[in-house]
């Protein structure tokens, strides 16, 4: 019998990429979407042709993960086999202009998934996937960062995500759930929002060189992130839910490199000195800052199997490409 999926988050850069890998896989997907006044799918508008006719294996429904009602009856209606919450406010500096909605959305909306789990009786068929994020070290106390790292967040995001991490934990243990987080660090790809550092930069390099703009204005340059290809990241997210037991595990590519590391690599690529072009502003600064970040994979590639492919370089590379690409059409 065909697996059916539910993914929170799926016109995000992570539920795009996963819905491409079940579908792949022969799963039926159900995808939750906020009704707003517009529609936003352009990263699954490439997967309009699952959406209708009588082999339909990809649908969406609206809700929310601010209403708890909604969530129970569509589990309780759908009786998935995996659950990935991928959903958020995941804006880093955002989330200091809006704590509470963050708290809601990031932390409160996973407790609001496990007791919908509990509430509609699947608990003991379905398998869950929460999105935890290498925010939640924050002030590392550790390098590099493993499952067992202590956490530290510097966020209202990071503060967030250790709520929803702690809470799948807790349910994990008191319901007996199959319940795991992937302690993803950062990933990237073409898909990722405009309003994040590296989507900037490849964005502004591309724009630059085609002559649409003159100047890139980031904050901090020297702040050091693990960056890994968010399309190989979702098949880590599968691969937690196929085991024969709920693990933690930290997807990353144990290597660290600054801001200025990757606008090196995003200017190179289309022939510019980025120093001719980037400009500073106080206004994208953290009120508290995460310094570093490199995570120890080591766990994911012994127990399922998973290691990254796509470093730094090449990842700024292909992003660049892509914003060259989808400028000149």
């Amino acid at each position: 019998m065909r697996k059916k999926a539910f993914v929170t988050g799926i016109t995000g850069q992570d539920g795009s990429y996963l819905t491409e890998l079940l579908l792949e896989k022969g799963y039926e997907v159900h995808g939750l979407v906020r009704r707003s006044s517009s529609i936003n799918r352009s990263r699954i508008d490439h997967l309009q042709s699952f959406e209708a006719g009588p082999n339909q294996r990809l649908f969406l429904h609206y809700g929310d993960l601010a209403d708890s009602v909604s969530l129970v009856k569509l589990l309780y209606h759908l009786r998935p086999d995996e659950i990935y919450n991928l959903a958020a406010q995941s804006h880093v500096r955002v989330s200091f202009d809006i704590p509470e909605y963050t708290a809601d959305i990031t932390g409160v909306g996973a407790a609001r998934i496990l007791e919908a789990i509990i509430e509609s009786g699947i608990g003991k068929k379905v398998r869950y996937y929460q999105a935890s994020s290498s925010e939640m070290f924050g002030k590392v106390q550790e390098i590099p960062q493993r499952e067992s790292t202590p956490l530290y967040p510097r966020s209202p995001y990071g503060c967030a995500k250790v709520f929803a991490h702690w809470l799948t934990i807790n349910y994990r243990e008191s319901y007996d759930l199959f319940a795991c987080s992937g302690i993803l660090f950062n990933h990237e790809s073409p898909r990722r929002g405009e309003n994040f550092v590296t989507r900037k930069i490849s964005l502004g390099a591309a724009s630059i060189k085609k002559g649409l703009s003159k100047e890139l204005v980031l904050g901090n340059l020297d702040s050091k992130r693990d960056w890994g290809y968010a399309k190989e990241y979702v098949e880590g997210m599968w691969l937690m839910l196929q085991q024969d037991k709920p693990e933690d595990y930290v997807l990353a590519t144990n290597e660290t490199h600054t801001i200025r590391d990757f606008l090196d690599a995003a200017f190179a690529r289309v022939n510019l000195d980025w120093h001719d072009y980037v400009r500073f502003d106080e206004r994208f600064l953290r009120p508290a800052e995460v310094d570093l970040l490199i995570g120890d994979y080591s766990k994911a590639e012994k127990q399922i199997g998973w290691r990254p492919k796509t470093r730094m370089k090449a990842l700024a590379e292909l992003m660049v490409d892509a914003d060259m690409e989808a400028i000149g059409k």
